[in-house]
């Protein structure tokens, strides 16, 4: 994955004038679902919309000062970081029995172990060995698989029955979002931009159909604030339990196996070779940006694959712009109207652009699995995951409940505990002549 995409026209660390930057780094932030992650947490947490515009409004900032973070000292790439899917369902589990100040603190600890780690310099070679193709896709593909049931869940619980137009608006939205991914990828260059600004067209789509039945109320919009400064702990002082800090310390980690396959895929785009140091400037910037993002009250950050496609659409790697658009996101960040928009926006129409994204994120993971020889040994690495985290998805609550409740929280949403069954298997499960050797790395 390092040969040179023949699309780049402007290298990683060539110069571009600040208005094109800004132009180019308004498409990396159209294209990018950030805002769905704080949404669907908040949902889980039944945040008011003050609450959940919060929430949104400091995972943006986070997101911002990570990316730029991670463009300036960590893998000095193209990187775009946004808030991650994977601690969804400890992080509800956690919030939901200790409330938010606990949720907050349980993200600190682990945190700043990651950024510890980024001075090892042995860690970027044993992620490399530990992270090879059969582990990236598998849990990519774990993670959208875990995440479809929450999507449809929420629609299936805001819908009273078979006609009810909670369930024709997330439909609709859905069909909008196929519509504008396949017109911007079959249409003209000119219009590629359906395809970057998919999500955000599909959602204004289906907000605009949620108004026909009533769904709609921005009065929260009004009388939010233009301008906002981060505070720190805005939820109060950080409360500590070992069980949640224990929990979020691993899913930290499993979170670097999620940023690594972005690098590599940012790498493979741009021609830069992922060396060791690169991984581990990565794993560095990512911590500091996961530290800095509860303190404020934001969501931990990982590497967005999203923003590669659109290096390779707009043919320009220029790290300025990036840094345009970690701007940009602190930007939007610091304006609460703008935020409490977004959580103003109906969940059943954010669910159903979600359910789409759901699947784009699964087949993402099987598109990085289609290197990946098919023997009987790797297709239970890949498979067993699978299973696992469906088992964990649909675990009846008392069985849960019986677990010491570290595991509880692994269970809860089940992606963590598929990711970890995949990096397991992999090591564990004996190699033969038609498996990928477990020490090739994602650059292979």
């Amino acid at each position: 994955m390092t040969s040179h995409d023949s699309t780049i026209t402007v290298g990683v660390d060539e110069r571009v004038s600040m208005p094109r930057s800004i132009l180019l780094a308004i498409q990396h932030v159209l294209a990018m679902d950030i805002y769905i992650v704080p949404i669907i947490l908040a949902g889980m947490l039944a945040m008011s919309v003050g609450e959940t515009s919060t929430l949104v409004q400091m995972t943006l900032v986070a997101s911002g000062i990570a990316t730029i973070l991670q463009v300036t000292i960590g893998t000095r790439l193209p990187v775009v970081q946004g808030p991650s899917y994977i601690p969804l369902g400890a992080l509800a589990a956690i919030g939901g029995g200790f409330g938010l100040a606990t949720m907050i603190g349980s993200l600190i600890p682990g945190a700043l172990l990651v950024t510890a780690l980024g001075f090892v310099k042995a860690v970027g070679r044993a992620i490399r060995w530990l992270i090879p193709p059969i582990v990236a896709g598998t849990v990519i593909l774990v993670i959208g698989i875990s995440l479809m049931p929450v999507a449809l869940g929420n629609i299936y619980v805001a819908g009273d029955g078979a006609a009810a137009p909670e369930l024709t608006v997330a439909l609709m939205t859905a069909v909008l979002l196929v519509a504008f991914l396949v017109l911007g990828a079959r249409a003209h260059k000119a219009l590629r931009i359906l395809k970057l600004c998919s999500v955000l067209l599909a959602i204004a789509g289906g907000t605009v159909v949620a108004a026909f039945y009533g769904m709609v109320d921005f009065s929260a919009v009004a009388e939010a604030s233009w301008l906002a400064l981060p505070g720190i702990f805005q939820y109060g002082p950080p409360q500590f339990e070992l069980s949640a800090v224990l929990t979020l310390a691993v899913i930290y980690l499993i979170v670097l196996v999620e940023s690594t396959g972005t690098w590599f895929a940012v790498g493979g785009v741009t021609g830069r070779k992922i060396t060791d140091q690169v991984i581990t400037g990565g794993v560095r910037a990512e911590g500091i940006g996961c530290t800095v993002a509860p303190i404020i009250g934001g969501m931990p950050v990982t590497g967005y694959a999203t923003n590669a496609g659109v290096i390779a659409i707009t043919g320009v790697a220029s790290k300025r712009v990036i840094i345009c658009t970690g701007g940009i996101l602190i930007a939007l960040g610091l304006v609460p109207k703008f935020s409490t928009l977004i959580a103003s926006i109906p969940e059943v129409v954010i669910m159903g652009a979600f359910c789409i994204v759901t699947v784009i994120i699964a087949m993402n993971g099987v598109k990085i699995l289609g290197n990946v020889a098919m023997s009987e040994r790797n297709m239970l690495v890949i498979g067993l995951p699978i299973l696992v985290t469906l088992a964990a998805s649909t675990m009846p609550a008392d069985l849960k409940e019986s677990f010491p409740t570290v595991l509880q929280y692994f269970i809860e949403g089940g992606m963590a505990l598929g990711a970890v069954a995949a990096l397991v298997l992999n090591l564990v499960l004996p190699r033969d002549k038609k498996s990928v050797p477990v020490r090739e790395g994602l650059a292979e």
